[in-house]
């Protein structure tokens, strides 16, 4: 095998392992935000402490997520990290500006619920895919 072929292998190796991991990380901050919203109401009536307790695992979960994703970049090639600051900036400019509407829809009364975050978040995710999707079609 060259050496080039096995650079190759170990960045291959490299970029499935950084991708589980963002995964298993993402789907551990994912239950512990579940667990922050319902387990106060559902499961310890609101005890202070452990909401608390719930709102450390909650944020140090968050972090470690964001940092395996910044590994999870850092793996890409150069095509990849295009097309995930692509999709990253549209997410962003979407979420921002949807943001700063959706807060104010409900001052001027044109809706009648509290705007969520959960909506703004669904939102992000979709436009994040949909622009990572489209990258990949794009430039493969």
């Amino acid at each position: 095998m060259s050496k080039l072929e096995q650079d190759a292998e170990v960045w291959q190796t490299t970029l499935k392992r950084s991708t589980l991991s963002l995964g298993l990380w993402s789907g551990s901050w994912l239950l512990s935000t579940a667990l922050l919203a319902f387990g106060p109401r559902f499961l310890w009536q609101f005890d202070t402490l452990y909401s608390l307790l719930a709102l450390m695992l909650n944020l140090g979960l968050g972090a470690v997520m964001i940092r395996a994703n910044i590994r999870q970049v850092q793996a890409m090639d150069e095509l990849a990290r295009k097309i995930f600051l692509d999709a990253a900036a549209i997410t962003l400019g979407v979420g921002l500006v949807c943001a700063c509407s959706y807060g104010i829809m409900e001052d001027i009364r044109l809706i009648s619920f509290e705007p969520d975050i959960s909506h703004l978040m669904l939102l992000m995710g979709l436009t994040f895919l949909v622009g990572v999707l489209a990258g990949n079609r794009r430039y493969r």
